[in-house]
C-alpha cells in the first residue's frame, strides 16, 4: 500500500490529452506556470508536520453537526438550489428533484493510508448508505481530500453520472465506475442536462496522488447553473487572473463556494489566503460567499478556526453577505442565513 502511494498509477492513454491547451511536455500546466518543488517539498512538509508546534490544530469540543433527515431533503422546493455542507469541500446539492455530490469524502482520513494521515474532526451529517438517490458526482481534482477511493467505490452503483477533469476517469474506472457513466472535461467545456448546465473552469493548482504522478490529470473549478440560479465552486486554487475571466464570462454568481483554509506562506500559488479568497469572490462578481475547504481536516499550520474568523471579519468590513452554516445545515441560494459564529465556542 505504501509503495502504491509512492508510485501512483499514471493515465495509460495520454494521446487523448494532446488536443488540450493545458497539456504540455507530458503534464497538465497552469495558465501561468510556476515552478513545482517536487518530492523534496513533500518530505519537507512531512518534517514540518512532525516538528512544528501547532496552535489549536483541531477543535477541543465536539463540532456541531446537523444529522440530515432524508425525508426533509425531498421536501425542499424544486425551484431553488439547496446546498448542504458535508465536510471540508464535500457538498450535497439539490437541483430540482435531483441530488448531486461535489468532491465527496466520507472516509475517516484524507490520506492514502487508513491508519495515518489527517483525521476528521466530525462525522459526516449523513452516511453514504443514507443518501437519497444521487444523480451525479462532480469532481474538481484528484487530491485525497477531494477524491476519496472508498467513497467513489461506494457511490459507483448509487450515482448515475460522474463529471471529472481530464485523466481522473482512469482512477474512477479502476475503482468500479463504468466508463459510460463518466464525462471528462477540459477547461471551459460545458454540458447541458435539462435545466442544469455544468461548466468546468480553470483553477491555479496541481494534481497528484503519489510522488511520481504530479499534474498527470487536470484540476479546475465548476460553474453550476440551474434554472436562473448560478453558483461557483472554486475547488482548490491559488489566486490568479482566471477568477476575473470566469466572472466576466459567467458571472454574476448568486453564491460562490470559495476555498479558504489549509493555506500557508510556503504555498502561495496553490492555496489562497483569506484576503485572496475575498478578492477572488469580488472578481467573480459574487452575491453570497460561503467558505469551504476548512473545519474538517488538519491540513496546514494555522489554527483550525482562523479561516472562518478572518474571512467573516473581511466580509463585515466590506459589507459582503457571508454564509457559514453548520455541517448538515441547509443553505438555500438567494436566501439569508444568520451567522451564529458557532466555531468560536469550540476551543
Amino acid at each position: 500500500m505504501i509503495f502504491g502511494w509512492l508510485n501512483a498509477k499514471l493515465p495509460t492513454d495520454t494521446s487523448r490529452f494532446e488536443e488540450s491547451p493545458q497539456y504540455r511536455d507530458g503534464r497538465f500546466q497552469n495558465k501561468k506556470p510556476h515552478k513545482r518543488k517536487g518530492k523534496s517539498a513533500a518530505f519537507s512538509f512531512i518534517r514540518r508536520l512532525i516538528k512544528d508546534q501547532k496552535t489549536d490544530p483541531r477543535p477541543v469540543k465536539s463540532m456541531p453537526v446537523y444529522n440530515i433527515n432524508k425525508t426533509e431533503l425531498f421536501l425542499l422546493d424544486d425551484n431553488n438550489i439547496h446546498i448542504i455542507r458535508l465536510g471540508h469541500s464535500s457538498l450535497l446539492l439539490k437541483l430540482g428533484s435531483d441530488f448531486w455530490l461535489i468532491d465527496p469524502v466520507f472516509s475517516k482520513r484524507a490520506s492514502p493510508f487508513s491508519f495515518i494521515g489527517p483525521k476528521r474532526f466530525h462525522q459526516p451529517p449523513i452516511s453514504i448508505e443514507q443518501l437519497p438517490p444521487i444523480k451525479g458526482v462532480i469532481i474538481s481534482h484528484n487530491h485525497y481530500d477531494h477524491l476519496d477511493k472508498a467513497s467513489i467505490k461506494a457511490l459507483c452503483k448509487r450515482a448515475d453520472f460522474f463529471m471529472a477533469p481530464l485523466g481522473v476517469d482512469g482512477d474512477l474506472v479502476r475503482w468500479g465506475v463504468r466508463p459510460s457513466q463518466i464525462t471528462t472535461f477540459d477547461w471551459w467545456q460545458q454540458l447541458q442536462l435539462g435545466k442544469l448546465k455544468l461548466t468546468f473552469t480553470p483553477a491555479h493548482h496541481y494534481s497528484g496522488r503519489g510522488l511520481d504522478d504530479n499534474s498527470s490529470t487536470l484540476w479546475g473549478s465548476w460553474v453550476i447553473q440551474y434554472n436562473s440560479q448560478k453558483i461557483f465552486f472554486s475547488g482548490d486554487s491559488g489566486y490568479f487572473s482566471g477568477f476575473k475571466s470566469i466572472g466576466d464570462k459567467h458571472g454574476p454568481f448568486d453564491l460562490c463556494l470559495m476555498e479558504s483554509g489549509a493555506y500557508d506562506a510556503n504555498w502561495p500559488f496553490v492555496h489562497m489566503q483569506p484576503a485572496q479568497s475575498m478578492q477572488a469572490f469580488i472578481d467573480l462578481q459574487g452575491k453570497q460567499l460561503m467558505p469551504i475547504h476548512n473545519s474538517t481536516f488538519d491540513l496546514a499550520f494555522h489554527p483550525w478556526y482562523e479561516p472562518l474568523d478572518t474571512l467573516s471579519e473581511l466580509a463585515e468590513a466590506k459589507n459582503i453577505e457571508i454564509l457559514i452554516p453548520k455541517f448538515g445545515q441547509v443553505v438555500t441560494v438567494g436566501q439569508p442565513l444568520a451567522t451564529e459564529f458557532w466555531w468560536k465556542d469550540l476551543n
